[in-house]
């Protein structure tokens, strides 16, 4: 698939990787854990142990992109009200 047939999914191109380490980087582990109450964030968290347990369980991946799409729209909103 190309970008043209997909132009409005923001997820296109993103890897669960990327995802899993930004929104690391943006609330850390124990945020990240209290936003999504899952084991892999919170007991010994790290990138590849939470990607093997993500790539297994179709429900919380749907968590990880649903938060990973909150924390979009709220960084767009933030950074336009500087703006203005």
């Amino acid at each position: 698939m190309n970008n043209l047939e997909q132009p409005r999914n923001p997820l296109h191109g993103i890897t669960l990787e990327r995802m899993v380490t930004d929104l690391a980087d943006y609330y850390g582990w124990e945020g990240l854990s209290e936003c999504i109450p899952l084991r892999c964030f919170s007991v010994n968290p790290s990138v590849g142990s939470s990607l093997k347990f993500l790539r297994k369980t179709p429900w919380a991946r749907e968590k990880v992109e649903s938060l990973y799409l909150y924390t979009l729209r709220r960084q767009q909103r933030q950074s336009q009200g500087q703006r203005n």
